[in-house]
């Protein structure tokens, strides 16, 4: 078996530069520089190599070996030349969204080694991201977390998604590469093995065509022995070319059936030589380099020898036109890593521009989400600026996670700072609404209407408090607020004679409605209804104690709408337009602000409780049985179908209350 020191022999047709040292066949062809022993003693020439000979084959031999190392590597597994047929996108300037939805097609692809490199630089983009992020939300926690024992969690739909992508490739991958290695081995040797049995071919005392026989069978065995390790690819290869060479060589072979052997792979050779020069005109430079390295890879592993007297020029001829097409892919990196410099620069700018931000100063809420705002833009714009030179790729992350950061603590910074302002605030609010509570049932309404409406100017001037804490305060104070008015409204309220005649019609009138019996056709019933409903309004306001008859009026209502079969919204959206046509009647303008602020809470509360119940959705389909639903699914599935047609009547409703102010 030969030794690894033999492996600096020459891929192509025989430019071994090495002498035979054990003696011939008398019959044999004449001794060259290409020979060697059966036993594969190497030792260096003993003529001198033109320095020029020597200059080229240096020139060309960093191409060369680019294209070996390659195509040992994918004739290890064959799965990797299909990675060249998917374009290795900037996933760097990808989102994180876009990120997981990249990784849920690529992770599809039946090749899983294809796209091995590709995953690889996702996971890099997104754990780059996904760890800023999280950095982000911790600072934001530590400056607004009340608790000092609290402990910081961020749980993400998103990341839970790409762990479940990831894991699947790695479970694919762990297989392929357990079926690969199982075979790897074997198949070396099986080559291995071959190698030794082409070695002992030279053998001057058996029949030429049982050993004629015996080479055709080795090179059959050898075209399907599959995959072998791709550290050991060119030492083997190249030691089955030598003694191919050697058989072809030194043997007292049928000379008529061995030069048209080599004729046929001089043809061979030509070929490729004509389609590498059409290559090196190619524009597509990636697609000529790909080819040429598949015209390698059959030159080597299908193509047979040549004779010696064209096995330096035809070989001389295929590498230099391989330099060509290297030189122009060389050509085509160093515009790229031009681009990667530019890109760079762009990065410098935008941490500059992030620094500067981090030292301004400002003194409102208002614009301090501007300058977040800013910093999110640059923050974007730093994620689509592109790739940068790997040996400063960590340096300039580790700038701007620097930049963002001290801008962070800047601003968290000033909002400590009005966290005292917010809670002292607070007080005073809190204050106040204890105040409106004492004073809502007082019947001194001389008195205490001063106090109240004080009361209101003051609570206008305080700013502002904790978020978690405003709406409860407001409301508390609103009602308080509005409970005494109401009574102050009633007790000013007189019955005059226009308000009692329309109490005793409207009372009179619902004997009247109570009688009413429909047609069946619904475009009568309906249009019947709505006259009704006119009519009603047309008889006007009823003294205020007595405004009990419009909810006696309304059960009527819903009775017939009942009956009417009409559809829940559109009886509540009837029955809404007559409540506000009240209000809007009586020029209750408080109320009528009031009740879009309660739809704007109730649109947001209900919103909420979609967004919550969807993402219960996620973690259930997130579960191992997320392909069977169960009952809990899809009762929650059924909750948010609920709560999505209740948020648009709430949506309509509002809808029709600010059509009524445009009036």
């Amino acid at each position: 078996m030969l030794e690894e020191k033999n492996d600096n022999l020459q891929e192509a047709d025989g430019k071994l530069g090495i002498e035979i040292s054990d003696s011939l066949p008398n019959d044999a062809t004449e001794t060259t520089g290409s020979e060697a022993t059966a036993e594969n003693e190497i030792s260096l020439p003993e003529n001198e190599v033109e320095n020029v000979e020597e200059a080229t084959e240096t020139d060309h031999q960093t191409a060369l070996d680019e294209i070996t190392n390659s195509n040992a590597e994918e004739s290890e597994d064959e799965t990797l030349k299909e990675r060249h047929d998917i374009p290795m996108q900037d996933y760097d300037t990808f989102s994180l969204d876009a990120l997981v939805d990249e990784l849920k097609k690529l992770v599809n692809t039946d090749k899983v080694m294809s796209v091995k490199d590709h995953i690889e630089e996702i996971k890099k983009s997104f754990l780059l991201q996904y760890n800023h992020l999280i950095e982000e939300k911790k600072e934001e926690f530590n400056a607004s977390k009340q608790d000092p024992n609290e402990e910081f969690e961020y749980h993400s739909p998103l990341k839970s998604k790409f762990d479940e992508y990831y894991n699947v490739f790695r479970e694919k991958r762990n297989a392929h590469f357990k079926h690969l290695q199982t075979n790897l081995k074997s198949n070396l040797e099986n080559r291995l093995a071959i190698v030794e049995e082409l070695k002992e071919l030279i053998n001057p005392q058996e029949n030429i065509k049982d050993t004629l026989k015996h080479f055709n069978d080795l090179r059959e065995r050898w075209k399907n022995a599959g995959a072998i390790p791709k550290d050991k690819y060119n030492h083997v290869w190249n030691n089955y070319h030598f003694h191919v060479e050697n058989f072809y060589d030194y043997l007292h072979l049928d000379r008529e059936a061995r030069d048209l052997d080599f004729k046929y792979n001089l043809e061979q050779k030509q070929k490729i030589i004509t389609r590498v020069e059409e290559l090196v005109n190619e524009t597509d430079i990636s697609k000529a380099f790909r080819e040429l390295q598949d015209l390698h890879r059959i030159w080597k592993e299908d193509i047979g020898p040549v004779s010696k007297e064209h096995r330096d020029a035809i070989w001389n001829k295929f590498s230099e036109l391989t330099k060509k097409i290297h030189d122009k892919r060389e050509l085509l990196f160093e515009s790229q890593r031009a681009n990667e410099q530019q890109n760079l620069e762009v990065k410098k700018e935008i941490i500059a521009k992030i620094e500067v931000l981090g030292t301004e100063k400002v003194n409102s809420h208002s614009q301090w989400l501007l300058q977040i705002q800013k910093v999110e833009a640059l923050r974007n714009e730093f994620f689509a600026a592109g790739k940068v030179p790997s040996d400063v790729n960590e340096e300039t992350w580790a700038a701007f996670k620097t930049a963002v950061r001290n801008f962070n603590s800047f601003k968290n910074s000033f909002y400590k700072d009005i966290k005292k302002d917010q809670n002292d605030n607070l007080n005073k609010k809190m204050a106040l609404v204890a105040k409106a509570k004492e004073l809502q049932e007082s019947t001194d309404f001389a008195a205490t209407t001063p106090v109240m409406k004080q009361i209101q100017e003051e609570w206008k001037q305080i700013g502002h408090v904790p978020k978690k804490y405003s709406d409860k305060i407001w409301k508390e104070f609103k009602d308080a607020c509005n409970h005494y008015f109401d009574k102050l409204k009633e007790h000013k309220s007189e019955e005059n004679v226009d308000e009692v005649a329309a109490f005793d019609n409207k009372k009179a009138y619902l004997d009247i409605l109570r009688a009413y019996q429909l047609t069946g056709d619904h475009k009568t019933d309906l249009d019947a209804i709505k006259l009704h409903i006119e009519t009603w309004k047309g008889f006007g306001k009823v003294p205020f104690s007595r405004r009990h008859i419009e909810g006696k009026f309304n059960k009527i209502l819903d009775a017939l709408f009942e009956k009417l079969s009409l559809s829940k919204k559109e009886t509540e959206m009837m029955r809404f337009s007559n409540r506000i046509d009240s209000l809007s009647e009586s020029n209750d303008t408080r109320k009528l602000d009031n009740e879009k602020i309660f739809l704007m809470r109730k649109i947001e509360e209900v919103q909420n409780e979609i967004f919550q119940l969807e993402n219960n959705i996620q973690f259930f389909t997130n579960t191992k049985n997320a392909k069977k639903e169960n009952s809990i699914v899809l009762e929650v599935r059924k909750n948010i179908a609920v709560h999505k047609e209740s948020l648009e009547v709430w949506k309509d409703k509002l809808k029709q209350l600010r059509n009524l102010g445009q009036e």
